[in-house]
Protein backbone atom coordinates (compact mmCIF):
# COMPACT_ATOMS: atom_id res chain seq x y z
CA UNK A 1 0.00 0.00 0.00
CA UNK A 2 1.43 3.38 -1.02
CA UNK A 3 1.53 6.15 1.64
CA UNK A 4 1.54 9.85 0.74
CA UNK A 5 2.07 12.90 2.91
CA UNK A 6 -0.78 15.41 3.10
CA UNK A 7 -0.04 18.32 0.71
CA UNK A 8 0.39 20.95 3.50
CA UNK A 9 2.94 18.78 5.32
CA UNK A 10 4.75 18.01 2.07
CA UNK A 11 4.90 21.72 1.20
CA UNK A 12 6.35 22.60 4.63
CA UNK A 13 8.92 19.80 4.29
CA UNK A 14 10.06 21.04 0.87
CA UNK A 15 10.31 24.66 2.09
CA UNK A 16 12.38 23.59 5.10
CA UNK A 17 14.69 21.55 2.88
CA UNK A 18 15.14 24.48 0.49
CA UNK A 19 15.85 26.88 3.35
CA UNK A 20 18.42 24.50 4.81
CA UNK A 21 20.09 24.23 1.42
CA UNK A 22 20.35 28.03 1.15
CA UNK A 23 21.77 28.32 4.66
CA UNK A 24 24.42 25.67 4.04
CA UNK A 25 25.44 26.79 0.56
CA UNK A 26 29.01 28.09 0.77
CA UNK A 27 29.69 31.70 -0.23
CA UNK A 28 30.68 32.07 -3.86
CA UNK A 29 33.63 34.15 -5.00
CA UNK A 30 32.70 37.58 -6.29
CA UNK A 31 33.38 38.59 -9.91
CA UNK A 32 34.57 42.03 -8.87
CA UNK A 33 34.99 44.21 -5.78
CA UNK A 34 33.07 47.43 -5.36
CA UNK A 35 34.28 50.08 -2.90
CA UNK A 36 32.38 53.18 -1.83
CA UNK A 37 34.94 55.96 -1.34
CA UNK A 38 33.00 58.71 0.43
CA UNK A 39 35.21 61.66 1.34
CA UNK A 40 35.39 65.44 1.65
CA UNK A 41 36.11 66.62 -1.90
CA UNK A 42 34.87 70.22 -1.67
CA UNK A 43 35.28 73.11 0.77
CA UNK A 44 38.23 73.88 3.10
CA UNK A 45 38.91 70.19 3.83
CA UNK A 46 38.89 69.10 0.18
CA UNK A 47 42.65 68.66 -0.03
CA UNK A 48 42.52 65.97 2.66
CA UNK A 49 39.84 63.95 0.92
CA UNK A 50 41.55 64.32 -2.44
CA UNK A 51 44.76 62.90 -0.96
CA UNK A 52 42.91 59.93 0.52
CA UNK A 53 41.23 59.31 -2.84
CA UNK A 54 44.50 59.63 -4.75
CA UNK A 55 46.35 57.29 -2.38
CA UNK A 56 43.57 54.69 -2.58
CA UNK A 57 43.31 54.82 -6.36
CA UNK A 58 47.10 54.61 -6.73
CA UNK A 59 47.04 51.30 -4.85
CA UNK A 60 44.35 49.99 -7.20
CA UNK A 61 46.36 51.14 -10.23
CA UNK A 62 49.59 49.52 -8.97
CA UNK A 63 47.61 46.30 -8.49
CA UNK A 64 46.54 46.32 -12.14
CA UNK A 65 43.09 47.77 -11.47
CA UNK A 66 42.38 45.01 -8.99
CA UNK A 67 41.97 44.45 -5.26
CA UNK A 68 42.96 41.02 -4.02
CA UNK A 69 43.10 39.70 -7.58
CA UNK A 70 39.59 40.82 -8.55
CA UNK A 71 38.69 43.78 -10.79
CA UNK A 72 37.93 46.78 -8.58
CA UNK A 73 35.27 49.46 -9.05
CA UNK A 74 35.73 52.52 -6.83
CA UNK A 75 32.56 54.62 -6.50
CA UNK A 76 33.74 58.10 -5.43
CA UNK A 77 31.35 60.50 -3.68
CA UNK A 78 31.64 63.85 -1.86
CA UNK A 79 30.29 64.12 1.70
CA UNK A 80 30.84 67.92 1.65
CA UNK A 81 32.07 67.61 5.27
CA UNK A 82 28.39 67.30 6.23
CA UNK A 83 27.11 64.55 8.56
CA UNK A 84 23.67 64.68 6.89
CA UNK A 85 25.07 64.45 3.36
CA UNK A 86 27.46 61.72 4.50
CA UNK A 87 24.72 59.61 6.06
CA UNK A 88 22.41 59.92 3.06
CA UNK A 89 25.19 59.13 0.59
CA UNK A 90 26.42 56.17 2.61
CA UNK A 91 22.87 54.82 2.72
CA UNK A 92 22.74 55.03 -1.09
CA UNK A 93 26.14 53.40 -1.53
CA UNK A 94 25.36 50.38 0.64
CA UNK A 95 21.72 49.89 -0.47
CA UNK A 96 21.57 50.95 -4.13
CA UNK A 97 25.17 50.53 -5.25
CA UNK A 98 25.70 47.51 -2.98
CA UNK A 99 29.36 48.25 -2.31
CA UNK A 100 31.40 45.53 -0.62
CA UNK A 101 33.47 47.98 1.46
CA UNK A 102 33.29 51.64 2.50
CA UNK A 103 36.19 54.03 3.12
CA UNK A 104 37.39 57.62 2.71
CA UNK A 105 35.85 59.81 5.42
CA UNK A 106 38.04 62.64 6.75
CA UNK A 107 36.03 64.15 9.62
CA UNK A 108 34.87 62.28 12.71
CA UNK A 109 31.47 63.98 12.96
CA UNK A 110 30.73 62.64 9.46
CA UNK A 111 32.11 59.21 10.39
CA UNK A 112 29.82 58.97 13.41
CA UNK A 113 26.83 59.74 11.17
CA UNK A 114 27.87 57.29 8.45
CA UNK A 115 28.44 54.39 10.84
CA UNK A 116 24.75 53.60 11.44
CA UNK A 117 23.66 52.86 7.84
CA UNK A 118 26.96 51.17 7.02
CA UNK A 119 27.00 48.81 10.00
CA UNK A 120 23.25 48.09 9.67
CA UNK A 121 23.92 46.87 6.14
CA UNK A 122 26.75 44.66 7.47
CA UNK A 123 29.19 46.48 5.20
CA UNK A 124 32.79 46.72 6.40
CA UNK A 125 34.07 50.26 6.86
CA UNK A 126 37.86 50.66 6.50
CA UNK A 127 38.82 54.07 7.86
CA UNK A 128 41.50 55.96 5.96
CA UNK A 129 41.43 58.79 8.50
CA UNK A 130 38.67 59.43 11.06
CA UNK A 131 39.20 57.46 14.28
CA UNK A 132 36.63 58.70 16.82
CA UNK A 133 37.01 57.62 20.46
CA UNK A 134 33.42 56.34 20.44
CA UNK A 135 34.27 53.61 17.90
CA UNK A 136 37.41 52.69 19.83
CA UNK A 137 35.48 52.25 23.06
CA UNK A 138 31.85 51.57 23.93
CA UNK A 139 30.57 51.88 20.34
CA UNK A 140 33.22 49.61 18.81
CA UNK A 141 31.79 47.54 15.99
CA UNK A 142 32.82 44.36 14.18
CA UNK A 143 32.29 46.17 10.86
CA UNK A 144 34.62 49.10 11.63
CA UNK A 145 38.39 48.89 11.07
CA UNK A 146 40.80 51.81 11.30
CA UNK A 147 43.69 51.73 8.83
CA UNK A 148 44.85 55.06 10.27
CA UNK A 149 44.93 55.74 14.04
CA UNK A 150 42.65 56.55 16.97
CA UNK A 151 42.00 60.30 17.13
CA UNK A 152 43.89 60.88 20.39
CA UNK A 153 47.12 59.12 19.39
CA UNK A 154 49.13 61.71 17.45
CA UNK A 155 48.20 64.31 20.05
CA UNK A 156 49.36 62.05 22.86
CA UNK A 157 52.73 61.81 21.12
CA UNK A 158 53.00 65.61 20.93
CA UNK A 159 52.00 65.96 24.57
CA UNK A 160 54.87 63.70 25.55
CA UNK A 161 57.27 65.52 23.20
CA UNK A 162 56.38 68.97 24.57
CA UNK A 163 56.93 67.67 28.11
CA UNK A 164 60.22 66.00 27.20
CA UNK A 165 61.47 69.26 25.63
CA UNK A 166 60.85 71.08 28.90
CA UNK A 167 57.97 73.38 27.98
CA UNK A 168 55.88 74.29 31.04
CA UNK A 169 53.06 76.57 29.83
CA UNK A 170 51.06 75.62 26.74
CA UNK A 171 48.05 77.06 24.92
CA UNK A 172 45.78 74.64 23.02
CA UNK A 173 43.60 75.30 19.96
CA UNK A 174 41.36 72.82 18.11
CA UNK A 175 38.10 72.88 16.11
CA UNK A 176 34.88 72.33 18.03
CA UNK A 177 33.92 68.86 16.77
CA UNK A 178 34.53 65.27 17.98
CA UNK A 179 38.10 64.93 16.69
CA UNK A 180 38.99 68.31 18.17
CA UNK A 181 37.83 67.16 21.60
CA UNK A 182 39.71 63.86 21.21
CA UNK A 183 42.82 65.78 20.13
CA UNK A 184 43.14 67.97 23.18
CA UNK A 185 42.14 65.11 25.49
CA UNK A 186 44.99 63.08 24.01
CA UNK A 187 47.50 65.91 24.33
CA UNK A 188 46.64 66.52 27.99
CA UNK A 189 46.91 62.82 28.76
CA UNK A 190 50.70 63.01 28.28
CA UNK A 191 51.51 66.69 28.86
CA UNK A 192 52.70 67.33 32.42
CA UNK A 193 52.81 71.15 32.49
CA UNK A 194 50.21 73.92 32.76
CA UNK A 195 47.53 74.50 30.11
CA UNK A 196 47.17 78.29 30.18
CA UNK A 197 44.34 78.45 27.64
CA UNK A 198 42.18 76.01 25.69
CA UNK A 199 40.15 77.18 22.69
CA UNK A 200 37.63 75.31 20.56
CA UNK A 201 36.98 77.18 17.32
CA UNK A 202 34.30 76.76 14.64
CA UNK A 203 35.19 74.05 12.13
CA UNK A 204 34.98 76.55 9.26
CA UNK A 205 36.95 79.39 10.96
CA UNK A 206 39.61 81.01 8.80
CA UNK A 207 40.30 84.27 10.70
CA UNK A 208 42.13 83.62 13.98
CA UNK A 209 42.47 87.22 15.18
CA UNK A 210 40.63 86.55 18.46
CA UNK A 211 42.75 83.46 19.20
CA UNK A 212 45.98 85.37 18.50
CA UNK A 213 44.90 88.07 20.96
CA UNK A 214 44.32 85.38 23.60
CA UNK A 215 47.80 84.00 22.98
CA UNK A 216 49.35 87.43 23.38
CA UNK A 217 47.61 87.85 26.72
CA UNK A 218 48.34 84.32 28.03
CA UNK A 219 52.04 84.36 27.01
CA UNK A 220 52.57 80.58 26.80
CA UNK A 221 56.00 79.24 25.92
CA UNK A 222 54.46 76.76 23.47
CA UNK A 223 51.29 76.56 21.38
CA UNK A 224 49.68 73.30 20.30
CA UNK A 225 47.25 73.34 17.38
CA UNK A 226 45.08 70.68 15.83
CA UNK A 227 43.86 72.55 12.76
CA UNK A 228 43.80 70.31 9.67
CA UNK A 229 43.90 71.44 6.04
CA UNK A 230 42.88 75.01 5.30
CA UNK A 231 42.39 75.75 9.00
CA UNK A 232 46.05 75.10 9.80
CA UNK A 233 47.23 76.95 6.70
CA UNK A 234 45.41 80.11 7.76
CA UNK A 235 46.37 79.89 11.43
CA UNK A 236 50.09 79.38 10.82
CA UNK A 237 50.27 82.25 8.33
CA UNK A 238 48.51 84.54 10.81
CA UNK A 239 50.51 83.27 13.81
CA UNK A 240 53.85 83.97 12.11
CA UNK A 241 52.58 87.20 10.54
CA UNK A 242 51.61 88.49 13.99
CA UNK A 243 55.16 87.90 15.23
CA UNK A 244 54.12 85.34 17.85
CA UNK A 245 56.51 82.68 16.57
CA UNK A 246 59.41 84.72 18.02
CA UNK A 247 58.27 84.06 21.59
CA UNK A 248 56.22 80.85 21.34
CA UNK A 249 57.19 77.46 19.85
CA UNK A 250 54.50 75.97 17.64
CA UNK A 251 53.66 72.25 17.78
CA UNK A 252 51.06 70.22 15.94
CA UNK A 253 50.05 66.71 14.97
CA UNK A 254 51.06 65.37 11.57
CA UNK A 255 47.84 66.75 10.07
CA UNK A 256 48.82 70.34 10.89
CA UNK A 257 52.41 69.96 9.65
CA UNK A 258 51.88 67.81 6.57
CA UNK A 259 52.91 68.34 2.96
CA UNK A 260 49.63 70.03 1.98
CA UNK A 261 50.05 72.67 4.70
CA UNK A 262 53.78 73.07 3.97
CA UNK A 263 53.10 73.62 0.27
CA UNK A 264 50.57 76.36 1.03
CA UNK A 265 52.50 78.14 3.80
CA UNK A 266 56.16 77.69 2.82
CA UNK A 267 59.04 79.08 4.89
CA UNK A 268 57.02 80.02 8.01
CA UNK A 269 56.66 76.26 8.59
CA UNK A 270 60.42 75.76 9.05
CA UNK A 271 61.30 74.41 12.48
CA UNK A 272 57.79 73.24 13.40
CA UNK A 273 57.65 69.91 15.24
CA UNK A 274 54.84 67.42 14.60
CA UNK A 275 54.13 63.76 15.20
CA UNK A 276 52.78 61.02 12.97
CA UNK A 277 52.57 57.26 12.59
CA UNK A 278 53.95 57.70 9.06
CA UNK A 279 56.55 59.79 7.24
CA UNK A 280 57.66 59.84 3.62
CA UNK A 281 61.26 59.10 4.69
CA UNK A 282 60.47 55.93 6.67
CA UNK A 283 62.99 53.30 5.61
CA UNK A 284 60.97 50.31 4.44
CA UNK A 285 60.46 48.83 0.98
CA UNK A 286 56.69 49.33 0.81
CA UNK A 287 57.02 53.00 1.75
CA UNK A 288 59.80 53.71 -0.73
CA UNK A 289 57.74 52.16 -3.52
CA UNK A 290 54.64 54.12 -2.50
CA UNK A 291 56.37 57.51 -2.24
CA UNK A 292 58.15 57.10 -5.59
CA UNK A 293 54.93 55.95 -7.32
CA UNK A 294 52.87 58.77 -5.78
CA UNK A 295 55.37 61.45 -6.85
CA UNK A 296 55.46 60.00 -10.36
CA UNK A 297 51.68 59.79 -10.63
CA UNK A 298 50.69 63.11 -9.06
CA UNK A 299 53.82 65.27 -9.13
CA UNK A 300 53.86 65.97 -5.40
CA UNK A 301 55.01 64.37 -2.16
CA UNK A 302 52.31 62.28 -0.49
CA UNK A 303 50.70 63.35 2.77
CA UNK A 304 49.68 61.26 5.74
CA UNK A 305 46.16 61.16 4.25
CA UNK A 306 47.46 59.73 0.98
CA UNK A 307 49.45 57.08 2.87
CA UNK A 308 46.35 56.10 4.84
CA UNK A 309 44.27 55.85 1.67
CA UNK A 310 46.93 53.62 0.14
CA UNK A 311 47.05 51.36 3.22
CA UNK A 312 43.24 51.16 3.36
CA UNK A 313 43.23 49.81 -0.19
CA UNK A 314 46.02 47.33 0.61
CA UNK A 315 44.12 46.09 3.67
CA UNK A 316 40.97 45.52 1.59
CA UNK A 317 43.04 43.77 -1.07
CA UNK A 318 44.53 41.44 1.55
CA UNK A 319 41.07 40.53 2.89
CA UNK A 320 39.74 39.82 -0.62
CA UNK A 321 42.83 37.73 -1.42
CA UNK A 322 42.74 35.75 1.82
CA UNK A 323 39.01 34.95 1.51
CA UNK A 324 39.52 34.01 -2.16
CA UNK A 325 36.98 36.65 -3.12
CA UNK A 326 34.18 35.26 -0.94
CA UNK A 327 33.24 38.68 0.43
CA UNK A 328 29.70 37.56 1.30
CA UNK A 329 31.22 35.40 4.04
CA UNK A 330 31.29 38.17 6.65
CA UNK A 331 32.96 36.06 9.33
CA UNK A 332 35.78 35.15 6.97
CA UNK A 333 36.24 38.75 5.84
CA UNK A 334 36.37 39.94 9.43
CA UNK A 335 38.96 37.31 10.27
CA UNK A 336 41.07 38.30 7.25
CA UNK A 337 40.85 41.99 8.10
CA UNK A 338 41.85 41.32 11.71
CA UNK A 339 44.91 39.40 10.48
CA UNK A 340 45.96 42.45 8.39
CA UNK A 341 48.40 40.51 6.21
CA UNK A 342 49.65 43.34 4.04
CA UNK A 343 52.82 45.40 3.75
CA UNK A 344 51.94 48.74 5.33
CA UNK A 345 53.80 51.87 4.24
CA UNK A 346 54.35 52.61 7.92
CA UNK A 347 56.13 49.29 8.55
CA UNK A 348 54.81 47.01 11.28
CA UNK A 349 51.00 47.00 11.47
CA UNK A 350 48.60 45.05 13.67
CA UNK A 351 45.10 45.53 15.05
CA UNK A 352 44.12 45.69 18.67
CA UNK A 353 40.93 43.94 19.84
CA UNK A 354 38.89 47.07 19.02
CA UNK A 355 40.06 47.09 15.38
CA UNK A 356 42.35 50.11 15.87
CA UNK A 357 46.08 49.86 15.12
CA UNK A 358 48.84 49.24 17.63
CA UNK A 359 51.74 51.12 16.03
CA UNK A 360 54.74 53.41 16.40
CA UNK A 361 54.54 57.22 16.44
CA UNK A 362 57.38 59.41 15.22
CA UNK A 363 58.62 62.95 15.85
CA UNK A 364 59.15 64.99 12.69
CA UNK A 365 60.54 68.47 12.09
CA UNK A 366 59.93 70.67 9.07
CA UNK A 367 63.21 71.53 7.37
CA UNK A 368 64.84 71.70 3.93
CA UNK A 369 65.86 68.43 2.34
CA UNK A 370 68.83 67.74 0.06
CA UNK A 371 66.82 68.99 -2.92
CA UNK A 372 66.04 72.27 -1.17
CA UNK A 373 62.38 71.36 -0.63
CA UNK A 374 60.66 72.40 2.59
CA UNK A 375 59.40 69.12 4.00
CA UNK A 376 59.33 66.82 7.01
CA UNK A 377 62.32 64.92 8.34
CA UNK A 378 61.88 62.12 10.88
CA UNK A 379 63.84 62.69 14.09
CA UNK A 380 62.99 59.61 16.14
CA UNK A 381 60.33 57.44 17.76
CA UNK A 382 58.05 58.86 20.46
CA UNK A 383 55.97 55.70 21.12
CA UNK A 384 56.61 52.07 20.27
CA UNK A 385 53.61 49.76 19.74
CA UNK A 386 51.25 52.41 21.08
CA UNK A 387 47.62 51.44 21.76
CA UNK A 388 44.69 53.79 22.30
CA UNK A 389 43.22 54.61 25.71
CA UNK A 390 39.70 53.32 24.96
CA UNK A 391 40.24 49.67 24.06
CA UNK A 392 39.29 48.50 27.56
CA UNK A 393 35.78 49.85 27.03
CA UNK A 394 35.26 47.87 23.83
CA UNK A 395 33.12 44.75 24.12
CA UNK A 396 33.22 43.62 20.52
CA UNK A 397 30.03 41.99 19.29
CA UNK A 398 30.09 38.87 17.13
CA UNK A 399 29.31 39.15 13.42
Amino acid sequence: MKHTLPSAILRRTLIAAATAAVLTTPALAADNIKVGLLSTLSGPGAGLGIDIRDGFQLAVKLNGGKLGGLPAEVVVADDQASPDVGRQTADRLVKRDKVDFMTGIVFSNVMLAVGAPTFAAKTFYISANAGPSQYAGEQCNPYFFSASYQNDNQHEAVGKTVTDKGFKRVALIAPNYPAGKDALTGFKRFFKGEVVSESYTPLNLLDYGAELSKLRAAKPDAVYIFLPGGLGINFIKQFVGAGLSKDMTLFGPGFSGDEDVIKAVGEPMLGMFNTSQWAHDLDNAANKKFVAAFEKEYGRLPTLYAAQGFDAAQLIAAAVRDTKGKVEDKAAVRKALEAAKFDSVRGAFKFNSNHFPVQDYYLRVITRDAKGRITNRTLGTVFKNHADAYVGKCKMAAN
